[in-house]
């Protein structure tokens, strides 16, 4: 495949819409941020329909319009003021999809946002859009269930990405990824180590991740400016090539 035919993705945790201190909403900017980076996919966290008091929006829709054509999405928590979860934006056909409930207890609900997608290849791409939880305990379990979708439920021998927010800070996830999952980090496999994406302003924390599986890769970067200030997490990207 030649570089030019690349996939672009990229993952963010959106914040609900809001700027990094929610000090106010910032869904707008975040289209335009998206539409200027020019991804095919788009993997979504912590987005999803606002109740307010002038006007109510699917996130999701409004980022998506007249762009990305295709778009799932995955409800996970629900309150008074709407709910939010995970979502995929597509420039491709999305044939197939399911929001796989990983919650642990009675913590805040997660989900795991799995679509086939047509990307245009003579093998289609599987991706999963998640959010993890902020325990460690927590987490582990909803890697378990990650590793059994995986497992079960994805041929080896088609293309596969993983992207979102990991809340991995101990990079524990990480290892269990790499060797049980038989898992490549993007950024990890060009530079050693997963990339620092938390608070978006200065960030210290390795908290976003892209995961692959044949798939030719590499980091795409992205402009800090304007991301340090429309979320607290800054935007993750890589380029794809199906082998």
């Amino acid at each position: 495949m030649s570089e030019s035919a690349a996939i672009r993705v990229l993952t963010l945790n959106a914040h609900q819409g809001f700027s990094g201190h929610r000090r106010r909403t910032a869904l707008l900017r975040i289209r335009e941020g998206l539409r200027a980076a020019g991804a095919d996919l788009v993997f979504l966290q912590e987005v999803g329909f606002s109740q307010g008091l002038d006007q109510s929006t699917h996130q999701y829709e409004f980022l998506a319009d007249g762009v990305w054509s295709q778009h799932a999405y995955g409800r996970n928590a629900v309150k008074t003021s709407g709910h939010h979860g995970n979502a995929i934006l597509s420039k491709y056909p999305i044939v197939a999809w399911q929001n796989v409930d990983i919650s642990v207890g009675s913590a805040e609900p997660r989900g795991l946002l799995h679509c086939v997608i047509d990307v245009q290849r003579p093998t289609p791409l599987h991706a999963v859009c998640l959010h993890l939880a902020l325990l460690e305990s927590h987490r582990r379990r909803q890697i378990g269930r990650l590793l059994d979708l995986v497992s079960s439920g994805i041929p080896a021998d088609v293309p596969l990405v993983i992207a979102g927010d990991f809340n991995d800070w101990r990079v524990i996830a990480h290892r269990l990824l790499s060797q049980d999952g038989r898992l490549e980090e993007v950024h990890s496999s060009a530079s050693g180590r997963p990339a620092r994406t938390f608070p978006a302003r200065f960030p210290m924390l390795r908290l976003d991740r892209i995961y692959v599986r044949q798939l030719r890769h590499r980091p795409w970067e992205l402009p800090r400016h304007p991301w340090a200030s429309l979320s607290d997490h800054a935007p993750l990207g890589g380029e794809l090539w199906i082998r």
